[in-house]
């Protein structure tokens, strides 16, 4: 009876009465669970996100309340990916999955409000994920014994809790970002076994905290500051390090030697030496005047010095010139081949065409392992060959032919920029989605582009970006291979499909608003040089089965005329979508990027086509019939979509409706950065999220259903 007593006692601290997960918690844990291909040896566990990790005790999870605070599953066996939902957990403070066969790319978004992270001993690769910069209660971090490749980018300037990093054990490369320097609070710094080159100067700062550095078995270079000496644990070797002191600086960077003062000739100063001692050369010199020793030292020291200047002009001049083709070669991103620049230094944080931009540090997209020879065919069947760094699979024109019926109209799954999208099924039981380019919408100057394009493109990695997978070049055709998300565009399913519209639900519509925003942010302000999409449009937004949003033609403005500055919409946005900027002057800049995004927004929230010729004249253009009426919450309650039949939080509406409101302002310079963006729409979710624990306390997240008078409400995200 004892025994059994003590046992309901321990069931009733683990699974408190009536607990229930929160929804985005148990979505996001049924996501990681099939991601995970359904292990048999997690207790508890389900997919599908309808189970109760909380109230069910799932195995490796703590929660607080109805929110997940701690997963802990290492060394338990593992396979697959972390899946898409962990940006959902917004009280998750312990992940630990280490020692397990994970694999793929680490979420470009991960839990906000971690502290502790670790995913060592796994076989995940890619680049570090970006959202470590946002990670700012980030105490541990452990990512050693993978596959991470490339460089680190600078994310380390807010991590002030940080104590230890480990990276080690992994293929990462280029320079220490500047950014690790800011990392005050780390005792325990490891990157031993990785590809690093450059100086460790960078590290001096973080001596006075470090008690223990290994940075063995790089490519570390230079000398090794002395500063690291007072480090109790440092491991060095395996690097290339030079041998002896640092050097001093170059002559024309130091001040020149004062010269003494004149003195009495029997005056004797502080630091003279007592009379009768002089040597006798000394005392010759000064009979005999200046001697030869001193004097063949000055004529060396005036030619190093005339050398030192000589190089001074040379490298200003080159700086002059490489200054001036850097503003021309600029001048062309907005209309020029998409371009990835892997010279820029990591430390750098504005992207060099979008200065208005200065949210977020820019880091540099992954650079190919080696560069592929390619065959080209010109339009006219000639042959030349080109060499680009590409990613992609090479297909030809023969196997996309038969995976695609031969382009039949029964194939064919719309026509969108440049070219018609057609579905392609592979014998392999492969399904993806075939964009032929339009042979009369290239100029001779584009098909050259037009593998640099693709190469771009390629390397373009985010969940909410459609990746591109392969491409053909043959006989004068131009054909892009992309991954098929099967369950139709959002500007369908908002506009044409009344059930389908239904199904979005607000805690839906918030989503996929988050989800572009955090695509759009990934290109104007993670790649480097900035990406203009320059068609953001619903109709280009595809949803997958679960109704995540996933963003199509990023980087195909590269591949439109560069001699056109004013094309059609067709081409740079449709009707309805674009910046007054654009439509007066044909200018398009990543702001107006943010504009597209605002309109999209906008029918999220309203249900209503951008512009519509069938209402009246008053209400055809969405933007100037909304706009007037987002900060009114009387105006705004009837502006929203009848299909959600009034099921949505009324707070959360409002403040929807304010970044609106910033983002189609008619002034570009007004417009926030999708970094500020993507902050609002978490923060709304966040709220969102800690009212649902409250169980509808807060009445200001309810709504009335206007068909049950009476009937309150608490719906949330």
């Amino acid at each position: 009876m004892e025994a059994l007593a003590a046992s309901l006692l321990l069931v009733l601290a683990v699974a408190p009465a009536g607990a229930d997960t929160d929804s985005a918690d148990a979505a996001a844990l049924g996501n990681l669970y099939s991601s995970w291909n359904g292990p048999s040896q997690l207790a508890g566990w389900s997919a599908g996100g309808g189970g109760d990790p909380c109230g069910a005790a799932w195995q490796g999870v703590t929660c607080s309340g109805a929110g997940v605070t701690e997963i802990k599953l290492p060394g338990i066996g593992l396979n697959g990916s972390l899946g898409y939902e962990l940006s959902n957990l917004f009280s998750l403070n312990t992940l630990d999955l280490s020692n397990n066969n994970l694999n793929g790319s680490i979420p470009y978004q991960l839990p906000p409000n971690l502290t502790y992270l670790n995913l060592a001993g796994n076989n995940f690769s890619g680049n570090l994920p970006y959202s470590i910069k946002d990670m700012a209660s980030i105490e541990y971090l452990n990512l050693s014994h993978n596959s991470l490749s490339s460089q680190m980018g600078d994310l380390f300037g807010n991590l002030s809790s940080l104590s230890e990093l480990d990276v080690s054990f992994n293929t990462l490369t280029g320079d220490l970002p500047n950014s690790i320097g800011s990392l005050s609070n780390l005792s325990s710094l490891y990157m031993q076994n990785n590809q690093f080159t450059g100086s460790v100067n960078v590290l001096r700062g973080l001596s006075s905290a470090l008690t223990t550095l290994n940075i063995a078995n790089n490519n570390f270079s230079g000398w090794i500051p002395k500063e690291l000496n007072s480090i109790p644990d440092l491991t060095l070797g395996g690097n290339s390090f030079a041998n002896g002191p640092a050097p001093p600086p170059p002559p024309f960077m130091s001040p020149p030697p004062q010269r003494p003062r004149n003195r009495p000739k029997h005056s004797q100063g502080q630091g003279d030496a007592p009379k009768g001692s002089e040597s006798p050369t000394i005392q010759s010199d000064k009979k005999q005047g200046l001697g030869t020793g001193p004097l063949v030292g000055i004529i060396a020291g005036s030619i190093v010095a005339v050398l030192c200047v000589l190089l001074l002009l040379v490298c200003c001049m080159r700086n002059v010139r490489r200054r001036k083709d850097d503003a021309s070669s600029e001048s062309k991103d907005f209309v020029g081949p998409l371009t990835v620049n892997i010279e820029r230094g990591s430390s750098r944080e504005i992207p060099e065409h979008s200065v208005e931009d200065t949210s977020i540090a820019t880091v540099k997209l992954p650079t190919p392992e080696k560069m592929t020879p390619e065959r080209v065919y010109g339009k006219n069947g000639s042959m030349r060959k080109t060499k680009v760094p590409i990613t992609a699979t090479p297909y030809t024109v023969a196997s996309l032919q038969v995976a695609t019926n031969s382009f039949c109209q029964d194939s064919l799954l719309g026509e969108g920029s440049l070219g018609r999208v057609y579905k392609a099924d592979f014998p392999n039981g492969k399904v993806l989605a075939v964009k032929k380019i339009d042979n009369t919408a290239l100029s001779l100057q584009e098909e050259d582009n037009f593998l640099e394009a693709v190469s771009s493109m390629s390397r373009l990695r985010h969940p909410n970006i459609v990746p591109l997978t392969g491409y053909c070049v043959e006989h004068g055709q131009r054909l892009l291979v992309y991954e098929y998300i099967g369950n139709g565009t959002l500007h369908d399913i908002l506009h044409f499909s009344d059930e389908m519209s239904r199904k979005l639900t607000w805690n839906i519509r918030v989503r996929i608003a988050l989800g572009t925003a955090r695509a759009l942010e990934y290109l104007h302000e993670v790649c480097l040089p900035s990406v203009v999409h320059r068609n953001f449009k619903s109709s280009n937004i595809l949803l997958d089965e679960e109704h995540n949003p996933h963003l199509s033609d990023c980087g195909l403005a590269a591949l439109t005329p560069s001699t056109e500055r004013q094309v059609s919409t067709e081409v740079f946005g449709s009707f309805g979508y674009s910046a007054p900027e654009f439509a007066m002057s044909g200018i398009y800049t990543v702001k107006s990027d943010v504009y597209s995004f605002g309109v999209v927004m906008l029918e999220l929230l309203t249900g209503r086509k951008p512009l519509d010729s069938s209402r009246e004249r008053s209400e055809q253009s969405l933007v100037r019939w909304a706009t007037p009426q987002l900060h009114d919450i009387d105006a705004l309650a009837k502006m929203v979509d009848p299909a959600l039949n009034g099921m949505y939080p009324a707070k959360s509406l409002s403040r929807f409706a304010d970044i609106i409101a910033l983002c189609v302002q008619p002034e570009p310079e007004f417009r926030p950065p999708m970094s500020e963006v993507v902050q609002q729409l978490v923060r709304l979710m966040q709220r969102a999220s800690i009212v649902r624990r409250q169980s509808g306390e807060e009445l200001g997240f309810s709504y009335r259903a206007p068909e049950r008078e009476g009937d309150l409400r608490d719906i949330s995200f």
